[in-house]
């Protein structure tokens, strides 16, 4: 019964790695008949979603860490909030220059990342006041250069 079961499930469902493996040597022999077509355009569309999935949380990460550098008066923190901003920006650069096409989905990525990050600071600090949008420029340059809480 067991066999019967498991003959009837894909080398996608049964085994991710072995199934990645077995489609790379096909594409690399030219073996286009025998590749396992819809997992691998599934794949390539997660993939995808993967890289923009990755901005959005880079960039809310980098929010809720400059909301509180810039408005949250506890000296004590500033360092530990400025580490993360710089690796935050760091790591969008990194992302960015793997895959620049993600420099156009930049403005349809902040107004959700800025939701969450005001949703979560306003959440760990209820007692302070937090602007509802985001008072400093919103570009890709200035987001991942200026110290924003010296201006």
């Amino acid at each position: 019964m067991t066999q019967a079961i498991a003959s009837k499930t894909s080398l996608y469902e049964r085994d991710y790695l072995l199934w990645a493996e077995d489609t790379l040597a096909k594409l690399k022999a030219r073996d286009f008949e025998n590749l396992d077509i819809e997992n691998l355009i599934e794949e390539i569309d997660d993939l995808g979603k993967s890289e923009r999935k990755e901005l959005k949380q880079r960039l809310k990460t980098l929010l809720e860490h400059l909301l509180k550098r810039i408005y949250i008066d506890m000296p004590q923190n500033y360092r530990g909030w400025e580490i993360t901003i710089r690796e935050q920006r760091l790591q969008i650069e990194i992302d960015i220059d793997d895959s620049p096409s993600l420099k156009n989905i930049w403005n349809e990525s902040f107004n959700p990342a800025w939701r969450y990050a005001l949703k979560k600071v306003r959440g760990d600090y209820p007692h302070l006041d937090f602007p509802d949008v985001w008072q400093f420029a919103r570009d890709i340059d200035p987001m991942l250069n200026v110290d924003f809480w010296k201006t």
